[in-house]
């Protein structure tokens, strides 16, 4: 019987050509005898031309064949094969399909099927036959192969399930060598599953092989940053950039580690990336920060504002937007920004700390107490918002409760805010009848 292999691009897999049912090992009873259909000299011929990439020789033996044998599975294979290589996709998904009901233990059908759906975009449908495909005897296909499907899930799963697609990984590498695309997609899982020391390993391990790997160097960037190991990202990313010159991604990343340890030459060096990419908002993003940083509240609201009018539902704009307003004194404008990112997002702890005081500056003691108390959630309580606390209840006329907050403020602010702490002080003495 001739047998041969046939390269799939995806995922950069190799699949078998045409498994005879009567070699499937699986302990599954064979198939009766008579159910077989013998391989024809038109399919050993068709499969001969697919081989020289003759696609339309190929047809012609195949296209009368199957008129007469609609459940040959080696010859609807081979056809949604010829389909495929023309790009003819939908033609090759049910000639592939139909080679899967023929002989649901076909390894390669199954493969074929699943990657060629995956390459459309749709992996739900993709990854039942995937599934399928890994467990069944490849045969000649042989463990590459079946690697290629694991290889496959892996991809498939890493959005969704970052555990399932490690596992799929492993069961990869159980069968087959490492590859350069392997160690990246390991970096990535353990990158998104916080494990940063791991991701660090593999992405040096990606950059040994090849120092100019962008997606390596970012990476490898990220896992340092998140572990806030701010002089080693700063060194890493400068040697990077010798490699890549005004990379974006690079100098984006070297911008923000810049900023992270309020160096001025960070926000000198986003002007300058801005400038070169004023479409980017991801650039624009950072640059606004780092302005508002900066002390430049006008200047990194302008940006805000242009972002916001492509985004006007992304709540963190909307923090940023409204934290600048509060620092242009524009309160009741700033008021109208926060208590819409609150609504968006309710996890936001510098929304509700915005919130709480743009609703104390416009006279809203109940909403500052319902912002306070959402912040609470998430964040420690600390001198400003026990002053907050304080003055809300104050307004309300809850004189036991502020004069509670106003002993915790004084208990906290340790003389860094003087003009409060005498306030604090002189709200205790009428509070509590002092003389």
């Amino acid at each position: 019987m001739l047998r041969f292999a046939l390269l799939f691009v995806l995922f950069g897999s190799v699949a078998g050509f045409g498994q005879d049912p009567a070699q499937d090992s699986s302990s599954q009873p064979a198939p009766e005898p008579a159910a077989i259909v013998p391989v024809s000299s038109e399919v050993v011929e068709a499969e001969a031309a697919i081989a020289q990439s003759d696609w339309k020789a190929a047809e012609s033996r195949l296209t009368p064949w199957l008129a007469e044998h609609p459940t040959d599975e080696r010859a609807l294979f081979a056809a949604g094969y010829v389909a495929d290589a023309q790009g003819r996709m939908q033609d090759a998904a049910t000639l592939y399909r139909r080679a899967t009901e023929a002989n649901p233990k076909s390894f390669e059908a199954h493969l074929s099927l699943g990657l060629l759906l995956a390459r459309q975009g749709n992996p739900e449908d993709a990854r039942p036959e995937l599934v399928i495909a890994t467990g069944l005897d490849p045969g000649d296909a042989g463990p590459a192969s079946k690697a290629s499907a694991w290889r496959a899930l892996a991809t498939i799963d890493e959005k969704s399930d970052p555990t399932e697609a490690s596992n799929d990984l492993l069961e990869a590498l159980k069968i087959s060598p490492e590859t350069d695309a392997d160690t990246l997609m390991a970096a990535n899982l353990a990158d998104r599953a916080g494990q940063y020391e791991e991701s660090e390993t593999a992405y040096r391990r990606v950059l040994a092989k090849d120092p100019k790997s962008l997606v390596g160097n970012t990476g490898l960037a990220h896992s340092l940053i998140a572990r806030e190991q701010f002089p080693q990202a700063e060194t890493m990313l400068r040697a990077a950039l010798e490699q890549l010159p005004d990379d974006p991604a690079l100098t984006a990343q070297l911008a923000a580690v810049l900023a992270a340890q309020n160096k001025a030459e960070a926000l000198p060096l986003l002007n300058k990336l801005h400038e070169a990419h004023p479409e980017d908002p991801n650039i624009t993003r950072m640059l606004a920060e780092v302005l508002a940083e900066a002390g430049d509240a006008a200047g990194s609201d302008k940006l805000y504002v242009g972002l916001l009018a492509s985004s006007p539902d992304d709540p963190v704009l909307l923090t940023g937007h409204g934290q600048n307003l509060i620092e242009q004194a524009r309160y009741p404008e700033a008021f109208a920004a926060l208590d819409k990112a609150t609504k968006l997002d309710e996890s936001s702890a510098e929304a509700w700390s915005g919130l709480a005081f743009a609703a104390s500056k416009t006279n809203q003691p109940a909403v500052t107490l319902n912002a306070l108390t959402m912040r609470s959630k998430f964040l420690p309580e600390g001198p400003s918002t026990y002053f907050l606390w304080a003055t809300a209840y104050d307004t309300l006329q809850d004189k036991a409760a502020a004069a509670s907050y106003y002993h915790h403020f004084l208990e906290t602010a340790a003389g860094k805010f003087p003009n409060q702490e005498l306030q604090a002080k002189q709200r205790l003495i009428l509070l509590e009848n002092k003389k």
